[in-house]
C-alpha cells in the first residue's frame, strides 16, 4: 500500500535484457549513427567521435564492434544492401519470362532501394569510391558482382527461350541496371531542381530493350 492507504498497483514486470541483446543493440545503434553522419559529411570527413555522440555511445564502444571506419561502413553495405541481393536470387530462382522478372526487378528496386536509407549507401560509394579503393572493391564484390551474374543467368536463359533476340543484352546486363545507377546520381544532384519518375524510367527502359508489350 502506499502512504493513503490505498493498495499500490504493481508494475508489470519487463524482460531483462541479455548482454547480448544490450550489445546487439548498441550495434544497431552506432550503424544508425554512421549512415546518419556518412550521409552529412561524406566518408572522408566523417568522424567516428561524432558518429559515437549521435549514437550515445562511447567511442571505444564502436571498436568493440568494428575495427576502423572503413569496416564500419562494410558492414553498412553487408547489412543494408546484402538483403537486395539476396531477393534478387529468389526473383531469379522463379521461373517467369523476362519481361516479367525485370518488371518485378523495378518494383525491388524502387521500393527495396531506391524509396529507403539505402540509396544514401549506394550514393557515397559513387561519390567517394574512387577516392577509397577498399570501399569500391567491398561493393562490388559484395553487391555487384552477384547481382550482375544474376542477371546474367536470367538475361542467358532468355537468350535460349527465344525471348531475347540477340545476345548483345547478356553479354553486358550492366544495360538492365543503368537507369538505377542514373536514379541514384540524379537523386544526390539534381532532385531538387526536377523529379524524376525513377518507375516510369526503368520500365520505358524495359520496353526499349525488349520492345513495347504486344
Amino acid at each position: 500500500m502506499n502512504q493513503t492507504g490505498t493498495p499500490t498497483r504493481r508494475r508489470p514486470s519487463r524482460p531483462v535484457a541479455t548482454r547480448g541483446q544490450k550489445s546487439a543493440e548498441r550495434r544497431d545503434a552506432i550503424l544508425a549513427a554512421a549512415l546518419d553522419e556518412f550521409s552529412k559529411q561524406g566518408f572522408a570527413a566523417a568522424r567516428l567521435d561524432d558518429v559515437a555522440k549521435r549514437a550515445g555511445v562511447a567511442k571505444g564502444t564502436i571498436y568493440l564492434h568494428f575495427a576502423d571506419k572503413e569496416a564500419l561502413f562494410q558492414e553498412l553495405i553487408r547489412t543494408m544492401l546484402g538483403p537486395l541481393v539476396a531477393n534478387l536470387h529468389e526473383l531469379s530462382a522463379i521461373d517467369l519470362p523476362i519481361r516479367t522478372v525485370l518488371e518485378r526487378f523495378v518494383d525491388v528496386f524502387v521500393s527495396g532501394l531506391f524509396e529507403t536509407r539505402r540509396r544514401d549507401v549506394a550514393y557515397l560509394i559513387i561519390t567517394e569510391g574512387g577516392r577509397f579503393p577498399k570501399l569500391a572493391e567491398f561493393y562490388y564484390r559484395h553487391v555487384i558482382e552477384p547481382g550482375i551474374a544474376v542477371i546474367r543467368a536470367l538475361l542467358e536463359r532468355a537468350v535460349k527461350r527465344g525471348e531475347i533476340p540477340h545476345r548483345a543484352l547478356a553479354r553486358f546486363p550492366q544495360l538492365v541496371v543503368a537507369p538505377g545507377v542514373m536514379a541514384i546520381i540524379w537523386a544526390g544532384l539534381f532532385e531538387r531542381f526536377a523529379h524524376l519518375d525513377v518507375a516510369g524510367m526503368m520500365r520505358s527502359h524495359i520496353e526499349i530493350l525488349l520492345g513495347q508489350r504486344q
